[in-house]
């Protein structure tokens, strides 16, 4: 589907979730992530009305408009740096009723100023939160979105490798310096940027889950665990490998033989209708049973796409069903203070079977 064509029905989508009862006769999207998934434009100052009568306008300022028009050529642009301020008098001026605006983004000072441009607008159009609308519809991915992340999952995996190959994680390496070599060879492959800070922890540093990389040295029998991802137009990748540097002791291949089994556990779990909190439950009851529940100290995975960390939440606190297209992490950890510690992360799409691993790297314990 051409580009134009696929935002144009994301809209769609969206007018259709205006029209339930309840909600509201236009939307003021100001949270650029979703801008970006409604438009594809990806400059750094931009807003959106949605409107129930298909009405949309997109509005930027004048540093964007030749990247407007290359990037959102289907829609009507307003020049003006005003934004939010300038969508709302619209709306006013349409005699839009009810005007959702995206209350988990919007700031206070934010809506007071939108109050007043009402205000001054005259008129009986009113503000009414409606949080969460597009991020619903970003949970399932559509095919573009499908294709876009197998490719950041693809540069990952082959970062990965060629790291390995290169003999780029070896005792004496500091944890920053296999970072930088790490996020290098993803920019090389065709990287935007690295998905996020990545992770690369050694020895008793592998026992912190969010553990940043400092100047320690890598040494000979350690367990070293690498969080990373790649991020390819605008789409992020996510993955954790563990390895060990040279033999692994008999402790390091239980934990990892452990961690190995909660993570088939929570992928087998992956399905259409599946609570989110018996996802997580299929992969913790694994470690629980091993006696290590209290050393699993986060939830199992995350939804990923345009952000990181988005919806599904795969934990004991998490709500809602997956369904077939959403992609999902499921990085089960166990983590021994001053020992080490084990994750193994992929990225995964639910389909109407089996879930799908984006990521191809190798599961098994590697020996380096």
């Amino acid at each position: 589907m051409p580009p134009s064509a696929a935002h144009r029905a994301r809209r769609d989508a969206l007018r259709a979730l205006l029209a339930d009862p309840g909600e509201v006769d236009a939307l003021l999207v100001t949270d650029l992530v979703n801008v970006r998934y409604l438009t594809g434009f990806t400059g750094s100052n931009a807003c959106l009305l949605v409107a129930s009568d298909g009405r949309d306008v997109f509005c930027t300022d004048g540093r964007y408009t030749l990247q407007a028009a290359a990037e959102a050529p289907d829609l009507p642009a307003v020049i003006d740096r005003a934004g939010a301020r300038t969508l709302v008098t619209t709306a006013a001026g349409r005699g839009v009723g009810r005007l959702g605006f995206e209350s988990d983004a919007v700031t206070v000072d934010a809506h007071s100023e939108l109050v007043d441009e009402l205000a001054r607008a005259g008129g009986s159009t009113a503000l009414h939160r409606a949080p969460g609308l597009v991020q619903r519809l970003r949970e399932v991915k559509d095919a573009d979105e499908v294709a876009t992340l197998r490719r950041a999952c693809a540069v990952a995996d082959e970062a990965f490798a060629d790291l390995v190959a290169a003999d780029g994680v070896r005792p004496g390496r500091t944890e920053r310096d296999v970072a930088l070599d790490l996020e290098a060879r993803m920019r090389a492959l065709g990287a935007t940027a690295p998905a996020f800070e990545s992770i690369v922890a050694a020895g008793a540093n592998a026992a912190i889950p969010h553990h940043r990389p400092s100047g320690a040295p890598l040494r000979r029998g350690d367990l070293v665990t690498l969080d990373f991802g790649a991020l390819v137009e605008g789409y992020h990748s996510d993955m954790t490998r563990t390895v060990v540097l040279g033999p692994a002791a008999a402790w390091q291949r239980e934990l990892y033989a452990l961690v190995a089994a909660a993570q088939v556990a929570g992928c087998a779990a992956l399905r259409p209708g599946a609570d989110v909190v018996a996802v997580d439950a299929a992969a913790r009851d694994v470690v629980v049973a091993a006696g290590e529940g209290e050393n699993f100290p986060h939830g199992l995975g995350h939804g990923v796409g345009l952000r990181i960390h988005e919806a599904p939440g795969l934990g004991p606190a998490g709500s809602g069903t997956l369904a077939a297209g959403m992609t999902v992490t499921v990085e089960p950890g166990v983590y021994l203070e001053g020992r080490g510690g084990v994750r193994i992360e992929d990225t995964l799409l639910v389909t109407g079977g089996t879930a799908e691993a984006l990521s191809r790297t190798t599961r098994e314990l590697l020996e380096l």
